[in-house]
This record gives C-alpha cells, sequence and structure tokens, in this order.
C-alpha cells in the first residue's frame, strides 16, 4: 500500500491536530477553577485552533539547536536555510547553566547585504513545509514513504519483470529473517521509505534481497547490515541484484502513478504564479515526483554496472 506525500501530510496534520484536542482538554482542566485575576489569559478560552496557530507560530521560529528539542533564538531565526550554509551556531556554556548562550559564527566571507544561512537540520521537505512554511527545491533528504505490503511487491516484480515472485508468501526461513528487519509479525513497523542519502530504505532492500534468494544457505553467509547497504556489491549475486532492483523501479513507477498530476502539468503551474499556499502544495508535490525520477535514474545507473549475461530478464 502507498503512503503518497499527501496522504503522509495528512498522517502528520492529523497527529498534530490530535495533540491540540488533548491540549485543549487539558488546558480547559487546569484552568477551569483558576480565579479571574490568577487567570494567564485574562478569562479568555484557549481553543484548539488558537493553539494551533501559537504553535505554528513558534515552531517556524524555533531551531533545533540539540537535536528533536526546539528552542527559540531571537535573531537566530533570522537567518534563512541552506545545506551549504556560511554560518552555523555556537554554544556557550552548557545547557543547564543559567549564563547559557548561543551566537552565529560565519564559516566564510559573508558578502554585504547577502543572507546569513544555517542548517536547519536534514529533514524531508514534509518537515520544512509543516514546521517553517518552506519547499526545498533538490533536497537530497527528501523522502516518499510506502507500507511495506507483500501483495503490492508482488505486482511491481510482476511489472518489472521478475520471474516466480513470493513477496507475499515467503518461506518459513523467510519469514524469520524479515522479522529480525521488523518486518513481519507483531509488533512490525511497516513503514519503509524511497528517497533520501540512502536511496533506498535498508530494510525494503534487504526483505527484496531474501525474497528472491535461493536459499537460506547462500543469505546465511551475509549479515543484515550486509544485505541493507545499496553500497555493498550484489551481497547475493547479480541476478538477485537485478530483480531487487527491477522491482524497486517498478515501486517507483507506481508510486508516481499515484499522483493526480505529471511533472510538466506542475511545472505549468508554477510558472503561472499561483497564489503562495498553491505554490507551496504544488512545489512540494512536485519535488516529490522529481525526487523518485531521481531514485530511478540512481538505480538504473546500478542495473547497467551489473553483468548483463547473469541479470535476470
Amino acid at each position: 500500500m502507498l503512503l503518497s506525500s499527501t496522504r503522509l501530510l495528512k498522517s502528520i496534520i492529523n497527529k498534530r491536530c490530535r495533540f491540540l484536542l488533548e491540549f485543549e482538554k487539558e488546558v480547559k482542566q487546569k484552568l477551569g477553577n483558576v480565579p479571574s485575576g490568577d487567570h494567564p489569559f485574562c478569562g479568555q478560552g484557549v481553543p484548539s485552533s488558537s493553539l494551533g496557530w501559537a504553535m505554528s507560530a513558534a515552531s517556524s521560529r524555533a531551531f533545533r539547536l540539540h537535536g528533536e528539542i526546539p528552542m527559540l533564538l531571537p535573531l537566530v531565526d533570522m537567518c534563512n536555510h541552506s545545506f551549504s550554509p556560511n554560518a552555523r551556531i555556537v554554544q556557550v556554556g552548557d545547557v543547564d547553566s543559567p549564563d547559557m548562550s548561543v551566537k552565529v559564527v560565519a564559516e566564510t566571507q559573508i558578502d554585504q547585504n547577502a543572507a546569513v544561512t544555517l542548517n536547519y537540520g536534514c529533514y524531508p521537505n514534509d518537515f520544512y513545509l509543516l514546521d517553517y512554511g518552506f519547499v526545498v527545491t533538490s533536497n537530497p533528504y527528501d523522502q516518499v514513504e510506502l507500507s511495506y505490503d507483500g501483495n503490492l511487491l508482488d505486482a511491481a516484480s510482476m511489472a518489472a519483470g521478475v520471474t516466480s515472485p513470493n513477496f507475499s508468501t515467503p518461506a518459513k526461513w523467510q519469514q524469520d529473517i524479515l522479522s529480525q528487519l521488523n518486518l513481519h509479525g507483531e509488533g512490525a513497523i511497516l513503514k519503509v521509505s524511497l528517497g533520501g542519502p540512502d536511496v533506498v530504505d535498508g530494510r525494503l532492500l534487504a526483505a527484496l534481497r531474501v525474497l528472491l534468494a535461493a536459499d537460506l544457505e547462500t543469505v546465511g553467509k551475509h549479515d543484515l547490515k550486509t544485505l541493507m547497504s545499496l553500497s555493498n556489491n550484489a551481497p547475493l549475486g547479480p541476478t538477485v541484484e537485478a530483480s531487487a532492483l527491477r522491482t524497486v523501479l517498478a515501486l517507483c513507477a507506481i508510486a508516481l502513478q499515484h499522483f493526480h498530476t505529471k511533472i510538466m502539468e506542475d511545472q505549468a503551474i508554477l510558472k503561472g504564479e499561483p497564489p503562495l499556499p498553491t505554490e507551496l502544495a504544488v512545489q512540494f508535490r512536485l519535488q516529490k515526483k522529481l525526487m523518485l525520477v531521481d531514485v530511478m535514474q540512481n538505480l538504473s545507473r546500478r542495473i547497467k554496472t551489473l553483468p548483463a549475461e547473469k541479470s535476470a530478464r
């Protein structure tokens, strides 16, 4: 089952909405009996819609100085984002110290009137759009999420011309390895991804290699880390590798078909200078498609490097 970019965004937004609704209940309970003179909002109600605006205003100005914990840093939030920034944030003092401070330090000579840029973090466009209200073009960390599903993989492999796919009916030894990858059994985490620095989610790649392998003896010669790495040159042989990568190519094609517009149509919309909300939505959608095309080109190049006489057709 494919998780399109739109559905993914809806999932994240719904999660945040649930948080706001629960937070609204918590605020009401705590302020229910507070005297008007001590009320932090002068007796006014604080509905989830107001909390949502407040959260958006804060998140768009927050900087994740310590991993996942956003911090409001006045003036620092005026710096733009870049994966090749000309400045960086330096923390002075321990985080628990009342004298702790941060400063922006130039990494190179910055011309007068040029923008000061910082790296907001290596995240997919979903994060930038929801937290900061912009989309990064050619984002090397952008991804599309899929739900690992044997029937979908069977369809993709058949579309790719891979013979005898058995993704939906793995053997017992294959099920055991899928369980180690947390893709089978109770509590399995079925979300996998395409794109980003790894190109293909390591768990998905390992699963495809294992399910296309002939026997446990061949697979047992390699550890999971090797099977999950795209950098390793065909650990189970060129035939299995070609079949696995062609299946991923078909998954990318299926993902592209789930968008209701084509790349050229999105580009035409953007040339028409649409309103900002429309521009952001279309740019977000377009970048997901271009990322999938990049993945397909990357994998096609890898397939061409495999010995032709041993590749699956």
